[in-house]
């Protein structure tokens, strides 16, 4: 039963991602300007090596879902939706999930990371920096080379037990910064 809400939620909320965009602004307009600044102080840890440049700031508004595993919760699956960090109307550009995955809606590139580096934060999930293992398709995403999650609020597991096969979302918010190597 569990699984079936969540998949119903998932599809309403892609539908309504898709109708936001599709409404909001054209593919023109959606795409995400270059970034001047990140807005937010990165610890040296989550540092990006030399040879990458940043070309994406985003936005980010979602849950960490939690699911029970022999007494403890477990993180499960983020999902994410990412609007442009300067877009004051948060059309939505990207949706992220599991995987790591970040699938752009604008224009259908996808990058999957794994996470490198770790800075814990009292009181929410900790920031990260993410190493790309693959990207799909010509757009935003395509050869993302590195992702820093930043400035995070929310999304810890609850410090409360759990039985048997319970789940938990729990509201997050960051920013992801997206980086491709220079050319």
């Amino acid at each position: 039963m569990k699984l079936a809400k969540r998949l119903v939620l998932t599809t309403a909320a892609l539908a309504a991602v898709t109708a936001g965009t599709l409404s909001g602004a054209s593919a023109g307009q959606a795409a995400v300007s270059q970034p001047v600044r990140v807005g937010v102080d990165v610890p040296d840890v989550l540092k990006v090596p030399e040879g990458n440049r940043l070309t994406g700031v985003f936005s980010a508004t979602g849950v960490q879902t939690y699911t029970c595993t022999d007494g403890a919760w477990k993180l499960l699956e983020p999902a994410a939706t990412l609007s442009a960090r300067n877009d004051h109307s948060h059309r939505p550009v990207a949706l992220h999930s599991r995987g790591p995955v970040w699938v752009s809606t604008v224009d259908g590139s996808a990058v999957n990371a794994a996470a490198v580096a770790t800075s814990p934060k009292t009181g929410t999930i900790p920031e990260l920096l993410l190493k790309s293992t693959a990207t799909r398709g010509a757009g935003v995403f395509a050869d993302v080379s590195y992702i820093q999650r930043l400035g995070t609020t929310g999304g810890v597991a609850p410090t409360t037990a759990c039985t048997g096969t319970d789940q938990v979302s729990v509201p997050y918010t960051a920013t992801y910064t997206f980086y491709k190597p220079t050319v």
